[in-house]
């Protein structure tokens, strides 16, 4: 006799918000955030409306998760915490994941919608900054205050501007990243400009020996 079906396993229940997750990611990219509604998202992804605001508290909250989870498939801001590599290393390592993120067709595509649409849908602006800019900008400025860090730092420098100084020498020049296709020069060219970058940055923020 077949058993009555119980409760969804931890892995079926996973996979169904990833797929959620994965839905309304292609839906804002294809459609605009503002013209994705959230019946459309829970039918194209076999669920229930109530799930998504019991998950998410809405398109806003589901909107951030798909930020989210396309940041932790590049970084973990918590590992720059707890790293103690030199600081060199782990700002190299955090510069090119960051700028792989970025530079994705889908996170390009990702932009390009949120800045279209920010003027008329201050929600869909705010929730792209909380998920987004803002929480690498607060690991930056975790990392930059940690001790044995800040001491190899001017004494002058105004730490709180340390993490979007360092953002902007990591994306470099913001027209060439929408106009152009990143994909469109080799790897070893696009390293090559980043770690330029990052010299200027390392000479104009550590302490001279």
């Amino acid at each position: 006799m077949n058993k009555a079906a119980g409760r969804p396993r931890a892995a079926d229940l996973e996979a169904r918000n990833q797929n959620l997750i994965e839905t309304a990611g292609e839906l804002f990219l294809s459609m605009g955030y503002s013209k994705v509604s959230l019946e459309l998202i829970a039918r194209q992804a076999h669920v229930a409306v109530r799930t998504i605001y019991v998950k998410f508290g809405g398109k806003a909250g589901l909107f951030q998760a798909v930020l989210i989870a396309n940041r932790d498939r590049f970084i973990a801001p918590q590992k720059m915490e707890s790293d103690e590599r030199p600081l060199k290393q782990v700002i190299g390592e955090f510069s090119e994941h960051f700028l792989d993120m970025v530079t994705t067709p889908q996170a390009l595509a990702l932009q390009r919608m949120v800045i279209a649409e920010a003027n008329t849908n201050p929600e869909l602006a705010q929730s792209f900054y909380e998920a987004g800019p803002r929480q690498s900008r607060e690991a930056l400025s975790r990392f930059f205050e940690k001790p044995h860090v800040r001491a190899q730092l001017r004494e002058d420098l105004a730490i709180e501007l340390l993490p979007s100084y360092l953002i902007n020498c990591v994306l470099g020049d913001p027209f060439s990243r929408f106009l152009f296709d990143p994909a469109s020069q080799p790897r070893d060219t696009v390293l090559g400009h980043l770690h330029q970058r990052l010299d200027l940055f390392y000479k104009s923020v550590l302490r001279h020996p």
